[in-house]
């Protein structure tokens, strides 16, 4: 991971320096970036500071990795050349491109998508003005400081515990989504709420199924706009009905692994892609590459 270097933050004259130097990635105000190469591996197009035509635009300091500095400004791409890069989003390359520049393109369009939504502050109204590298905003008559807000929200794959292609796994599908297409239960901690007790209310809420066993697995930033995504399995009996919370949802069912596994019976669901971590949660129990987490 790129060492975000946060002591720099608070020193002007470093960062005018680095400035000058720094490699700079420019986001648009669709949070659409540069990038070249062949789609199964593209890599970011990153500016200097002589090709960013946008002097007003804010600096977000990113991160200092080999001595080499890294920045986001929020401004309109360049024209592009005919053979050259393509404009693209973090949902198109983000699960293709090469660590490193997926969590810096991760860190700037989630410090961009702050500083888009807070331009006055929440407790006094007063316009805000940014400082240390982006980091920080504060009121300009002083009356408050704000800091980048990240939202937790848990999503969590509900299993019977079974192993083989018999084991069954609770997948919802969104209103809003394609025929076919399904994932896990996700829902945003509410003020006051454990992780582990929203993922029992998520699942109960949005399924009536009611789940025994919980067990965190990893988490993932999720910029889209300012969600961290705290990543669970939890245990449940898969005989229990499904009634579907229809606000959200278009359908909730269980699947079998075989179903998954593309050898039913029944139809296999769509699943996320490979940049989402319901797409870890899902294949990683699909394809048994976890120990059983209970």
């Amino acid at each position: 991971m790129p060492e975000r270097a946060a002591y720099h933050r608070l020193d002007g004259p470093w960062l005018e320096e680095a400035w000058e130097r720094a490699r700079i990635v420019l986001l648009d105000e669709r949070g659409r970036v540069a990038a070249e190469g062949p789609t199964e591996a593209p890599r970011l197009v990153w500016f200097t500071a002589a090709e960013v035509v946008a002097p007003d635009a804010e600096r977000l300091f990113l991160a200092e990795e080999d001595g080499i500095p890294y920045f986001a400004v929020l401004a309109e791409l360049p024209e592009k050349p005919a053979d050259g890069w393509r404009s693209v989003s973090l949902r198109e390359v983000g699960a293709e491109l090469v660590p490193f520049e997926s969590s810096l393109l991760t860190e700037a369009i989630g410090l961009a998508n702050w500083h888009r939504d807070y331009r006055f502050g929440p407790r006094t109204g007063t316009r805000l003005g940014w400082r240390n590298g982006g980091w920080e905003a504060e009121a300009v008559d002083g009356s408050e400081v704000v800091y980048p807000r990240t939202n937790p929200a848990i999503i969590v794959l509900v299993h019977d515990g079974v192993a083989g292609d018999e084991g069954r796994c609770l997948l919802t599908r969104g209103l809003t989504w394609p025929e076919g297409r399904y994932s896990c239960v996700a829902g945003f901690v509410e003020p006051g709420e454990a992780a582990e007790a929203a993922v029992f209310r998520e699942v109960a809420e949005e399924t009536g199924v009611r789940i025994r066993e919980v067990r965190y697995l990893a988490s993932q930033a999720w910029p889209l706009p300012a969600s961290l995504m705290l990543g669970f399995y939890a245990l449940a009996e898969s005989d229990q009905p499904v009634t579907v919370e229809e606000v959200e949802l278009a359908d909730a069912r269980w699947f079998t692994r075989g179903q998954l596994r593309g050898h039913g019976p029944g139809e296999a669901p769509i699943v996320p892609p490979p940049l989402s971590i319901a797409h870890e949660l899902l294949t990683a129990w699909r394809d048994e590459r976890i120990e059983n987490p209970f």
